[in-house]
């Protein structure tokens, strides 16, 4: 079940390492959009807003662990390609520790501070309370976010990513199941979603720690592995740091994004609310795939085979183009159609409003794919911090533009969704020529 990406056909291995990785991530959207959906259409617009504000914040939160996880599957996945067993167990330990205080420290600052936030995220008043008693309850699945992909990121820089899709599939469908029954036959309206989900995220997290615990005894965490593990600490604090800092810029700026949004009033952060989640779902799959690209580039690194992974990046960007392309297509001339998943026909200024974020946005997803792949390749040869600068620039352009375009009364909310593909376009440039000076560097 375990994957050596260091041999075989390289499109292939990308392939197939790639699918349930894909797979995985498509059903966690899948569930999100029932969320959504269920939230929609038989909760209210008003709820479907006050869920839209939450899911960015709760978006950005998790990418602070998320990002950690990340960095550290990086460091897994370079030792295990040079063959070095033991430094992946004590770098899992002390990452395992440091990450898990982080997920506890963040889960209870931000029930305590739940109110600010939602002040500073400028939550129109008559959606405040609605979306304070969601928040008390979502944020409870802090921990078990951070349990899933911590053991996620382990297994798949082994090589496995079956495993973790089989779980996320499990917790899938447990998360759509309880929300179709405590919101539809218990009535329990958006405390009920929110609770669907935290049991869902429980179930993998918990589950694929308990897999890990009986299926790999060499990597059980143990106080003598840890101790051993102090002297990584500062390798993991480099590499899931930098991770770390790319995913919360990213994610911050999505999150002053969302606040420009909330002050444009309930129909466009409806329709804002919707279309995150008919984008996330369509370029997710590119997203997964450069995550899996970097793992392949971080085993191939490390085993010293830079062929290789020129030949691969070359076959990772085919590939995402394609895809991000035929996916542009469908997402542009369905808009309205997907749009109607989530509203009611007779809510046409909603609906009208994410088609026109769809259509502006959604037509150039072949941008965030290139740049999925940069963040993995950059990731992948140990050079995080080139990550970090693109997404700086490609959501600092967004959030400039941004505000700078919407404040112009011609331009107004559009301004917000065409800053999004310019600030993909310029961090494209600057990572290619990055990529390539790099390669000149070595080849001198």
């Amino acid at each position: 079940m375990n994957h050596d990406l260091t041999k075989g056909n390289v499109t292939s291995s990308l392939l197939m390492f790639a699918g349930p990785m894909i797979l995985g991530n498509l059903l966690q959207q899948c569930y999100n959009i029932v969320d959504t959906w269920v939230v929609g259409r038989y909760v209210g617009a008003d709820a479907l807003a006050a869920v839209g504000s939450s899911y960015t914040l709760m978006t950005f939160l998790n990418s602070l662990l998320i990002g950690l996880c990340m960095g550290s599957g990086a460091v897994f996945s370079y030792y295990i390609g040079k063959g070095d067993r033991q430094k992946v167990k004590s770098c899992a330990q002390t990452s395992f520790a440091l990450i898990g205080l982080l997920a506890v420290v963040v889960s209870v600052a931000v029930q305590c501070f739940r109110k600010p936030i939602l002040w500073l995220l400028r939550t129109p008043g008559e959606l405040v309370q609605m979306t304070e008693e969601y928040l008390v309850i979502i944020f409870a699945g802090i921990v078990f976010i951070f349990l899933y992909n911590y053991f996620a990121f382990l297994l798949r820089a082994l090589g496995n990513s079956v495993v973790p899709l089989c779980f996320l599939g499990v917790a899938s469908v447990l998360n759509i199941g309880l929300d179709l029954f405590f919101v539809l036959q218990l009535h329990w309206g958006l405390r009920g979603a929110a609770l669907a989900t935290v049991i869902a995220q429980a179930v993998s997290g918990v589950g694929l720690g308990v897999y890990i615990w009986r299926k790999e005894p060499f990597y059980r965490f143990s106080l003598r592995g840890f101790v051993r593990g102090e002297k990584p600490v500062a390798e993991i604090c480099k590499y899931s740091g930098m991770t770390c800092m790319q995913q919360s810029v990213m994610n911050f700026g999505i999150l002053m994004v969302q606040s420009l949004v909330n002050s444009f009033g309930p129909a466009v952060m409806a329709a804002f609310a919707a279309t995150v989640k008919i984008d996330t779902f369509a370029y997710m799959p590119a997203q997964e795939f450069g995550n899996a690209y970097s793992i392949y580039i971080s085993q191939n690194h490390g085993a010293g085979k830079p062929e290789r992974v020129r030949e691969g990046t070359r076959k990772a960007l085919g590939v995402s183009a394609v895809f991000c392309a035929v996916v542009s297509v469908l997402v542009f001339v369905l808009a309205r159609y997907l749009m109607l998943i989530f509203v009611k026909a007779q809510d046409t200024q909603i609906i009208e409003i994410g088609m026109q974020y769809l259509r502006i946005e959604g037509a150039f997803y072949v941008g965030i794919g290139v740049l999925f792949l940069l963040y993995g390749y950059f990731r992948g040869i140990n050079r995080p911090g080139v990550s970090l600068v693109l997404t700086i620039i490609s959501l600092g352009t967004r959030v400039v533009l941004a505000y700078i375009l919407a404040a112009v009364p011609a331009i107004g909310v559009l301004g917000i969704w065409w800053a999004i593909p310019i600030g993909w376009a310029l961090a494209d440039m600057v990572g290619i020529a990055a990529m390539g000076q790099g390669r000149s560097r070595q080849k001198s």
